[in-house]
């Protein structure tokens, strides 16, 4: 018994010997017991995530950003549309609604002649003649050789270039009939199954439909259409624009314009020999050189068609550029911007154009 109080004592001064100190003055002092802290949470470092990274099947989402920052902001109705020639991505906004085309529909007069030469039904030596009564309005260089020397005869290879490096309105009626027609064109369009692109009557008609106007062939004439355009009364021009922006005769949209480039760059739609050629003229384009190709980079090549609309009032309608840029590694893409309608002038319109090349260019990884 005696035994068991000494131990217990003993146990009792060892614990109080733990939790008190003498002071400096003598006192007792309790001092704490350092308490144990509960172990930290863990917590889970996050994994950094790979970069996404431009490439044949996936476009960069920093060039997607910045074509979305352009389009949102231009105002009017705009279309873009940026699709990787052999590659797996296309890009864009509006890129399947309908846009006037104006001069870009001459790609498709050219590539039903090339089609029909490549099945040995014409020429490229074929002569046409063209007379006063083939001329047509607006934009046709061509009218001062038949006005100095009655008609003239051009072959198709001639023709081809003037309509399409030059966008003369007059060369590319004439290849259009020895085509056979708008009827011919949209053939070839459904047979290559381009999409949603349409070509319209001929630039005679569907002008003077666009400006509330009959065509007769006295309007070819020096600058009677555009006399007889501003003598119409206002309403009724606004309203014969209003109804061919609201549903385009000669309507397309960007994506499926970007997709016959990329058809005709890898010769899905042409031979070998038409195709050079057709590409070889468009890289002489000689309308447009402060749109789309003005962002085009040192170093990269480039071929386009351009085309411009009517103006009433402060609203311009059909202003295009399509084209294919090239880079010095030999990557392609086919690229299109469509404004149906805007108010912004021509050197903002040229901007946004030029924008979409550079960053196109930017944001290029092989």
């Amino acid at each position: 018994m005696t035994y068991i109080r000494t131990l217990m004592m003993m146990v009792l001064l060892g614990t109080m010997a733990g939790c008190v100190a003498p002071s400096q003055n003598g006192a007792p002092v309790v001092v704490e017991r350092p308490r144990t802290l509960p172990p930290a949470p863990r917590t889970s470092t996050p994994r950094p995530q790979p970069a996404v990274i431009a490439s044949k099947s996936r476009a960069d989402p920093a060039l997607e950003r910045e074509l979305f920052n352009l389009w949102k902001s231009f105002p009017g109705k705009t279309g873009i549309a940026v699709k990787r020639i052999d590659g797996n991505w296309e890009i864009g906004h509006r890129i399947d609604e309908n846009f006037p085309q104006q001069s870009v529909s001459k790609l498709w007069v050219a590539m039903t002649v090339l089609h029909k030469v490549d099945q040995g039904r014409v020429s490229l030596s074929d002569p046409i003649r063209i007379g006063p009564d083939d001329l047509t309005l607006f934009y046709q260089p061509l009218a001062k050789e038949v006005a100095q020397n009655g008609t003239v005869t051009k072959s198709v290879y001639t023709l081809l270039e003037r309509a399409l490096a030059f966008s003369d309105n007059t060369a590319n009626d004439a290849l259009l009939r020895h085509a056979g027609g708008p009827d011919a064109v949209n053939d070839f369009i459904r047979r290559s199954r381009l999409g949603k692109i349409k070509f319209g009557p001929g630039e005679r008609l569907m002008q003077s439909q666009i400006a509330g106007l009959k065509w007769n062939q006295d309007l070819s004439k020096g600058r009677k259409f555009y006399t007889a355009r501003a003598n119409l009364p206002l309403e009724r021009r606004k309203q014969a624009l209003a109804d061919y922006l609201a549903d385009p005769i000669d309507g397309a949209s960007p994506g499926a314009i970007v997709s016959a480039f990329d058809k005709l760059a890898r010769g899905k739609l042409l031979s070998s020999n038409s195709t050079r050629l057709l590409q070889s003229i468009l890289s002489r384009t000689r309308s447009g050189p402060n749109r789309l190709k003005a962002g085009v980079p040192d170093g990269w090549e480039f071929l386009h068609k351009t085309g411009t609309g009517q103006i009433l009032g402060a609203v311009s309608t059909g202003y295009n550029d399509v084209g294919i840029m090239t880079a010095p590694d030999g990557t392609r893409y086919a690229v299109a911007v469509m404004l149906g309608n805007t108010t912004a002038p021509i050197p903002e319109r040229m901007r946004l154009m030029q924008s979409v090349t550079r960053a196109v260019a930017r944001y290029h990884r092989p």
